[in-house]
């Protein structure tokens, strides 16, 4: 039987002229029977169907749960919690369990509560310390992880040469401090990326542009200053 149905047609009549003719309606009891069972067949369908998207679904949220967690608890561990405490209790596994009996529906719809617990608890660390800076704009946020990066090796050199003067620990100093705007760069920004994001799945605004010019400003004037100052003549 065809996905839209059939019509099947009946037998012709070769009855007698009075009463119901029995073949017709074993017929019409045969027609009655097969469109019920296409019912089913349908119902049937369409029942699977759901049920893989409900599977799929749930497998997608899995790893956006997955996801959400595991930072949770690398924050959680470095402010102190006990690794046990992390850990759901076996009474706690039993009740999951039992909530997720229904079926594939029954585990997407505690997976969604999961996830809406997992940012409850992510705006909860956020709130606390610098992760609030997160809100701020990208560029006045990220000087504050750019530009005390970009001033360190600057600084040590200059503090180097009013100590030791034009003498080969400041030359090294400068010659050493010549790729230090490279790997400011990146240290600020990996730092910015790990300091700034409110959720795993969020992405962060590192403003590279920016940064890359903050990091290079200061190595540039440090440079050009103790060339000068070496060098007088």
């Amino acid at each position: 039987m065809s996905e839209t149905g059939t019509a099947v047609p009946a037998p012709r009549a070769g009855g007698s002229m009075g009463g119901a003719d029995p073949v017709e309606t074993a017929w019409a009891d045969y027609v009655a029977a097969a469109r019920q069972l296409d019912g089913v067949r349908r119902a049937a369908a369409t029942a699977a169907t759901e049920q893989a998207r409900s599977v799929a679904a749930a497998r997608e949220e899995l790893t956006v749960v997955r996801e959400w967690l595991a930072p949770q608890q690398s924050r959680l561990r470095e402010l102190g919690v006990p690794a046990i405490s992390l850990v759901p209790t076996p009474p706690e596994v039993t009740e999951s369990a039992r909530s997720m009996a229904g079926g594939p529906a029954a585990v997407l719809a505690a997976l969604r509560a999961a996830r809406g617990w997992a940012e409850s608890a992510d705006d909860t660390l956020a709130a606390r310390g610098l992760p609030r800076l997160a809100r701020w704009p990208a560029r006045p946020r990220n000087l504050l992880v750019y530009g005390p990066v970009a001033l360190l090796v600057p600084l040590v050199q200059l503090l180097l040469f009013a100590v030791t003067g034009t003498g080969p620990v400041s030359i090294a100093a400068l010659v050493v401090g010549l790729p230090m705007p490279a790997v400011a760069f990146m240290v600020g920004w990996l730092a910015v990326g790990r300091l700034f994001r409110p959720r795993p799945a969020d992405r962060v605004d590192r403003t590279p542009r920016f940064g890359a010019l903050v990091c290079l400003v200061p190595a540039v004037l440090a440079t050009a200053g103790l060339v000068l100052a070496m060098f007088p003549g």
